[in-house]
């Protein structure tokens, strides 16, 4: 009798440590292995792979869409587009994930790259990414770099928790649109666009840098600020980050 019950102890025990270790989600990360971001995407990777350890969750990585399709996307709860554009996608990653986003299989975060819409490298705009986007087409940036105060205009979203009314970015690219994406998405944070250090004449008047499409089934969020390796020496960038994660690997 002693030794079944032992026995019984033991399975239960074996459970439970198997259910603590279980993920609580799994996230799969696309960059470019190369390019003008690497700097960014590799020292985002460190900082990714010890926030998943210390917060129960699973990053993968991957550097091109060829293996993208539904069934290798039913792995995970999240994707993260870390500075790779939305164009060069073959036909089956396209549907792929326009299907995982249209039917909220899992949750995504883009960054920087990912509103490089237009036609580049000889690939035509992905109409789809267009839309999700808030229809902005890519115009302009400041190729020399400029710090900038950015102002959170929905300071009740979970993504923008425990941030600051306003933060300033010391580094950044600041990308210009033919046309604010304010009307078609919900708009998280803008950049002042007067407080360009040094000063620019590259600007767009209104300009959200944080914003996510509400009219899409799954939980999204876009982040502009992702050129530089410094942001990752800021705390409030890392505190959005964090947030946006596990507000969008969660379902609505």
């Amino acid at each position: 009798m002693k030794r079944s019950l032992l026995i019984i102890l033991l399975c239960l025990f074996a459970f439970a440590c198997q259910a603590q270790k279980a993920p609580r989600f799994k996230v799969i990360a696309i960059y470019e292995n190369g390019g003008n971001h690497i700097e960014y995407s590799k020292v985002a990777k460190v900082w990714l792979d010890k926030l998943a350890a210390d917060s129960n969750f699973t990053v993968d990585y991957i550097t091109n869409t060829d293996t993208i399709d539904s069934a290798f996307l039913s792995k995970y709860q999240l994707f993260i587009q870390l500075d790779f554009p939305p164009y060069s996608w073959n036909d089956k990653a396209v549907k792929a994930f326009e299907q995982y986003i249209n039917e909220d299989r899992g949750g995504w975060i883009g960054f920087h790259h990912a509103t490089l819409l237009g036609e580049f490298d000889g690939f035509q705009m992905w109409p789809w990414f267009h839309q999700f986007m808030g229809q902005v087409r890519f115009k302009n940036y400041i190729p020399g770099f400029a710090k900038g105060q950015v102002n959170v205009g929905d300071k009740a979203h979970p993504v923008m928790k425990g941030i600051p009314s306003c933060f300033w970015i010391q580094k950044e690219e600041w990308y210009t649109y033919d046309k604010s994406p304010r009307p078609n998405v919900k708009v998280l944070a803008s950049v002042d666009e007067n407080t360009y250090t040094p000063a620019s004449d590259v600007k767009m008047g209104d300009h959200p840098v944080i914003w996510t499409n509400p009219a899409v089934k799954a939980r999204n969020v876009y982040i502009f600020m992702g050129h530089s390796p410094v942001l990752f020496d800021d705390a409030n960038y890392k505190r959005l980050f964090s947030n946006a994660i596990f507000w969008a690997a969660t379902k609505k």
